[in-house]
């Protein structure tokens, strides 16, 4: 059932535009009526070429080996089906289905099924890239916590007019358990969103299980039925905040990290509708590009796995002396040239990609990136709220409020502030600058994308001597918590100090949960934060709560 098996046992017969494939040998044609088997996870496609696309289902109720006829046809009736063949699964991939469809035409629009037997999935539409348009529009997403409330960002880009792709930016499933306390499980028992399995996700089946409960989403199918989506993973597909060798999520008796690591990674790689890596390929490296004909190219980093350095902490790696900390040896180790996140062999492949690209004359190069890449120092919550406010609510906090205020006015004092988030790009400013020097290199048109922070950005980013190399767009969460400073510090309004406290930051709000949609033409590029009314509902409005445009003649973002 090996992926090599399946490619070796099949013959792919090209015959006047239609794609037959012979069935898998050994494998029993499906009982004919087998009640027991569904689709029970919808149907996706991703990682769309202009002549190729990647469809995916699951069966479930099936117990043993099976050929699964798929199909594509130009509209939803399969009166005339265009491409079809078998494809073999089993249980050493879980019983998911993945095809990458060959010999289609660019810029054209597909539906799609799966049968297992006489049952048919339900049907999916995509789209090829183009080999030469004036628009592209994308819907970006990033975290997905299931428990913590309704899928309803997925639901508005399922209902959108015109969605040429998905860009998922990571974070699609967590790795957290049921637990009182575990993470978005206030509103997981409200909701009755609970975790399975219901303790924090380690071994092979865990993962699976639980990529088999986010796939049993309706509002998540409904976005993967609508178009295709590129992918990558962020950190809680494995847990959260890994680096190379480890995570701080990952405890000594959860066995070996790397075995973690492969079993997160083979699930991911089964459940995802990825083109899975060249063989010889770690499947860790999901670096990739996209070229929407000379309009846009979408470079997909990773820069959690492959090469992360450990991330600094400022409870264990900032030192103290009378008291007061010591900055300048902390940013002594910050600065330091051997603090990477993409690696030698993946930092050589973009600058390629990049180079051909603008040779190519492609209007936009796009970064498919998972975190904040602006310079973001913390918040001077002195300067913001005022020294008698500060000192009125350090009285009347509990001890462990009191050190962390006491801690932030220390290390964000805004005469000498450190970094807000040393897990983003801010903790590592050697490999930045090495990547704004590739796109001033490359002279790109460089627009970055961002996930992680469950915060909505506009930034424009630059170099350490203050040039503008790029701008970048920072998306909300699909439902992951975006307030977490209101607990404690109410009249903050985090997002609003950040953005009018950072020279980079144009504007930045918490206060919603949502996706981008990024719109790109040949004269400029438009992002609007999509937002919706509620996560806790059902009945719900989204609605596109502020816009920012740049021109591909000076890339001012103005918004």
């Amino acid at each position: 059932g090996s992926l090599m098996g399946m490619v070796s046992r099949r013959k792919v017969l090209f015959a006047a535009g239609t794609i037959a494939a012979a069935p898998a040998l050994g494998a029993s044609a499906l009982p004919e009526t087998p009640a027991q088997v569904r689709f029970e996870h919808g149907i996706a496609s991703g990682d769309p070429l202009p002549d190729a696309i990647i469809l995916w289902t699951r069966i479930s109720g099936l117990e043993r080996a099976a050929d699964i006829t798929w199909q594509v046809s130009k509209d939803d009736s399969f009166a005339a089906i265009i491409a079809e063949g078998k494809v073999f699964t089993d249980a050493s991939r879980d019983y998911t289905v993945k095809v990458d469809v060959r010999g289609l035409m660019p810029d054209t629009g597909y539906h799609y099924r799966f049968l297992a037997g006489p049952i048919a999935s339900p049907v999916g539409r995509t789209r090829t890239l183009p080999l030469q348009t004036d628009k592209v529009v994308l819907a970006v997403v990033s975290c997905s916590l299931h428990p913590n409330g309704y899928f309803n960002a997925y639901r508005a880009i399922a209902d959108l007019d015109r969605v040429d792709a998905v860009v998922h930016l990571g974070d699609y499933i967590y790795e957290y358990g049921a637990g009182l306390t575990d993470y978005g499980m206030g509103n997981g028992r409200i909701l009755m969103r609970i975790p399975e399995p219901a303790h924090e996700i380690v071994s092979l089946a865990d993962y699976r299980t639980r990529h088999a409960q986010y796939k049993r989403d309706e509002d998540l199918q409904a976005a993967h039925a609508r178009a295709p989506w590129i992918c990558v993973f962020d950190d809680h597909e494995i847990c959260n905040n890994p680096w190379r060798d480890g995570a701080e999520n990952h405890q000594p008796d959860e066995g070996d990290w790397s075995v973690r690591k492969a079993a997160a990674l083979k699930a991911y790689s089964e459940w995802m509708p990825i083109r899975d890596p060249a063989p010889g390929k770690l499947r860790e490296a999901i670096y990739r590009s996209f070229r929407f004909g000379k309009l846009a190219e979408l470079v997909m980093l990773e820069s959690r796995l492959l090469a992360r350095t450990k991330q600094l902490d400022y409870a264990e790696d900032l030192t103290y002396a009378d008291g007061k900390p010591d900055k300048t040896t902390f940013r002594t180790k910050l600065n330091a040239d051997s603090r990477e996140l993409l690696g030698a062999e993946q930092r050589k492949w973009l600058q390629d990609t990049l180079s051909a690209s603008v040779r190519d004359g492609v209007t936009w190069q796009v970064l498919g990136n998972q975190i904040v890449m602006a310079r973001v120092n913390g918040p001077d919550i002195v300067k913001r709220l005022g020294p008698d406010a500060i000192n009125a609510l350090r009285a009347v906090s509990p001890e462990g409020v009191r050190k962390q205020l006491d801690t932030f006015t220390a290390l964000f004092d805004s005469a000498d502030p450190l970094p807000f988030n040393l897990d983003a790009w801010d903790g590592y400013p050697a490999e930045r600058e090495r990547l704004y020097t590739m796109l001033k290199t490359a002279q790109a048109r460089t627009v970055v994308v961002s996930g992680d922070s469950h915060c909505a950005w506009a930034n424009q980013l630059r170099d350490g001597v203050g040039q503008p190399v790029a701008v970048e767009l920072g998306v909300t969460a699909v439902t992951s918590p975006t307030r977490w400073l209101d607990s404690w510090l109410p009249n903050l309004q985090l997002a609003t100090t950040l953005a009018d406290q950072n020279e980079e930051i144009l504007a930045a709000d918490d206060a919603y949960n949502g996706f981008i949609r990024l719109t790109l033409t040949p004269e400029e590029m438009t992002g609007e934060w999509m937002s919706v009314s509620t996560i806790t509902s059902h009945q719900f409005t989204c609605f596109p709560q502020r816009k920012f445009s740049a021109k591909a003649a000076d890339m001012v973002l103005k918004g």
